[in-house]
């Protein structure tokens, strides 16, 4: 079987049970498991080359637990997801570069920003928790606020890249 040419595209419900199940990130063997598993060939290679040409994010190196375990890439379950949406492009004819060009030119970016957004609120969170019985709750009402406006920034953000994606698709069609 060809890369690629396996089962028909990810279901949104697909979809958000893998981001669900790897809320902490999955490592480059897990997502081309998870493919492999729907019968859908994707090799590291094509994977790494994805990755290379900016189509998806870098990883993310997080310790092993254990004495002299080293560390893991892990990429964010997002990352199925896209891939998903870069074979559907391929499949409609557009080239890897056209797609980073033209669909896709932030996602990585995006991913980023969400995961140093979760980050820091993790943090914050964290000291707050520390703090024992001392509650500060106009500093857990800022959090709030500040989480929600991340959440709104990068949803703009997507918005735009959807938006300038639309009309790249029908510029092309026209032509």
């Amino acid at each position: 079987m060809a890369e690629g040419h396996g089962r028909t595209n990810w279901t949104d419900a697909e979809l958000a049970a893998i981001e669900g199940a790897h809320p902490e990130g999955m490592t480059v063997q897990q997502i081309v498991e998870a493919f492999a598993a729907r019968g859908d060939r994707l090799s590291e290679a094509t994977f790494r080359k994805y990755v290379q040409v900016g189509l998806l994010p870098r990883s993310v190196r997080v310790a092993r637990k254990g004495k002299r375990r080293g560390s893991q890439g892990l990429y964010p379950a997002g990352v199925v997801r896209q891939i998903d949406a870069v074979r559907r492009l391929m499949g409609q004819g557009h080239t890897m570069e056209e797609i980073q060009r033209e669909f896709l030119f932030i996602r990585g970016d995006l991913e980023e920003l969400a995961r140093q957004i979760d980050k820091i609120e993790a943090t914050v969170q964290r000291v707050l928790a520390s703090r024992g019985g001392e509650r500060d709750a106009l500093a857990e009402r800022k959090l709030e606020e500040a989480r929600a406006l991340g959440r709104e920034l990068v949803a703009r953000f997507e918005a735009i890249e959807t938006r300038m994606s639309l009309r790249a698709r029908m510029a092309r069609a026209v032509v």
